[in-house]
C-alpha cells in the first residue's frame, strides 16, 4: 500500500465542485429527541442538502439551531428520527471509515506525544503498514506547520498548535470526507485568522471535501464554495448561498465589496426569523 498525500487543487474557480458528482445527498432528514418524561423536542426539521465531491460547504445558523446534530447524524453517531442520508451513493447507517471528524476543542490526549496523537486513529483503526502511516503522519505535521514538534506533549503547544495536530490526526488516514464542528471558535482572533488560511491551504493540497460548522459569517465566507444558513430551532434550511468569489482567497478578499455583500445578506436572514406556515396563510386567508 502506499500512502500520499492528494495533490493540489486547480485554484482559480468560484467553486471547486464544478463537474463532481455529489458525495453527500441528505433527503429529508429530521431528528427529534425523546427524553423520558419530558416533552419531545424537534431539533432538525425535514432537511434536504447535498455537497459534491471536494467541496467545501459550511453551515451557519444560531446557536441551539441543530448545526452539530446534523453532523452527528452526517457523520452516522446518532441515526435521524426520518428521511436518508447517503454517503458515496451508499445509505449510512452508523459511523463510516470514510469520515473524519475534528471538534470544537483539540481533544488531545495529555500521556501522548503529538506524533502518537496523530498515529491514535492508526493504531485503534490497526491500520498497516504501520510505518508508512507513520511517515504520513510527519508528513501532515509538516504540512500544518507542526514539523519539529512531533515529540512535543500537547501542553506544551498552544491553542491553535493543538487544533493544527488536531487536524493532521483527522487526515492521517483515508477518509473522503472531514467534518468539523467550530474548530476555530475557542481562539483568539489573530490566531483563528492563521488557521482559516491555513485550513485552506489544506482543502487545497488535500482535495478532502469539508462541512464545517461555524458562527462566524465572514469565516464561513472566506472559506466556502457554498454556505448553508439554518433557522432557528427546530432547525431546518432557510437558504444555500453559493460564494461567487474566485479563488485562491486571502485575508484581504475580506476587504472586497462583494465579500461585505455576501456577509450581510445573511445576517439579514439570521437577524429577520421567517414567518411560520400558520402566520403566512391565515395572512393569506387560506
Amino acid at each position: 500500500m502506499t500512502v500520499t498525500i492528494a495533490k493540489p487543487m486547480i485554484p482559480g474557480a468560484a467553486t471547486a465542485s464544478v463537474g463532481r458528482p455529489d458525495i453527500l445527498v441528505l433527503t429529508d432528514v429530521a431528528k427529534t429527541y425523546r427524553p423520558l418524561n419530558r416533552a419531545d423536542v424537534v431539533a432538525i426539521c425535514p432537511t434536504s442538502i447535498t455537497v459534491a465531491d471536494g467541496e467545501f460547504v459550511s453551515l451557519v445558523g444560531p446557536s441551539g439551531c441543530g448545526k452539530t446534530t446534523l453532523l452527528n447524524l452526517i457523520s452516522g453517531l446518532i441515526l435521524p428520527s426520518a428521511g436518508e442520508i447517503r454517503f458515496n451513493g451508499m445509505p449510512t447507517n452508523g459511523p463510516t471509515g470514510e469520515m473524519s471528524l475534528v471538534f470544537q476543542r483539540p481533544v488531545l490526549l495529555p500521556w501522548r506525544r503529538i506524533i502518537d496523537n496523530v498515529m491514535l486513529p492508526v493504531q485503534v483503526m490497526r491500520l498497516k503498514p504501520r510505518a508508512e502511516y507513520e511517515k504520513r503522519a510527519r508528513d501532515l505535521l509538516d504540512l500544518v506547520g507542526l514539523g519539529g514538534f512531533e515529540d512535543a506533549w500537547p501542553k506544551e503547544l498552544s491553542g491553535g498548535m493543538q487544533q493544527r495536530a488536531a487536524i493532521a490526526r483527522a487526515l492521517v488516514y483515508d477518509t473522503r470526507m472531514l467534518l468539523m464542528d467550530e474548530p476555530f471558535g475557542a481562539l483568539d482572533a489573530m490566531t483563528r485568522e492563521e488557521l482559516n488560511m491555513e485550513l485552506m491551504r489544506i482543502w487545497e493540497v488535500t482535495g478532502r471535501t469539508i462541512l464545517f460548522v461555524t458562527h462566524n459569517i465572514a469565516e464561513a465566507v472566506l472559506l466556502s464554495d457554498r454556505i448553508v444558513v439554518m433557522t432557528p430551532r427546530p432547525g431546518q434550511v432557510r437558504e444555500i448561498l453559493t460564494v461567487d468569489m474566485p479563488r485562491p482567497r486571502s485575508l484581504e478578499t475580506m476587504a472586497e465589496p462583494r465579500f461585505g455583500e455576501i456577509c450581510n445578506h445573511i445576517r439579514s436572514m439570521l437577524w429577520h426569523k421567517p414567518e411560520s406556515r400558520a402566520r403566512r396563510n391565515g395572512a393569506s386567508g387560506q
